[in-house]
């Protein structure tokens, strides 16, 4: 079993894409253009981290491939894993499943940028035991 480091790719930020058994440089390339698509989403903050391809040696597995992408995206880190028959097909699974993870990452923080209501000095609503007064702004 060999192992083989395509690089670095150019992504937002630095994602390595590995290959694990008989893995062809096509079925790489096709990996890291999945990963590339999720990764470039506008407003999403840099990406590091490494994605695993695998090929399992033995026939009688049945679904003999696995991918796996361990990145951390901004300060989070998202784990994602894949099984398939065929790299195309692994290589769609995990983008779906890095998509729906990224997509939970960014709305959870404008969620949390939303949340807060401005103070009541700022024309937000009063406090629990501060009634407002009609002659608050006179």
């Amino acid at each position: 079993m060999t192992v083989r480091d395509s690089g670095t790719e150019r992504t937002p930020g630095a994602v390595r894409v590995r290959a694990t058994g008989q893995v062809t440089e096509e079925d790489l390339g096709y990996v890291r253009g999945k990963v590339a698509a999720v990764l470039a989403r506008q407003g999403l903050p840099g990406a590091d981290g490494e994605v695993r391809i695998t090929k399992a040696a033995a026939h009688h597995v049945e679904q003999p491939w696995s991918a796996a992408a361990e990145l951390h995206v901004g300060r989070d880190l998202v784990v994602v894993h894949a099984r398939g028959n065929g790299a195309h097909e692994v290589a769609d699974r995990l983008q779906d499943r890095l998509r729906a993870q990224v997509e939970r990452l960014a709305h959870r923080a404008e969620a949390n940028r939303r949340s807060a209501a401005p103070p009541p000095w700022r024309g937000g609503p009063a406090g629990p035991g501060q009634e407002e007064r009609p002659d608050a702004g006179r």
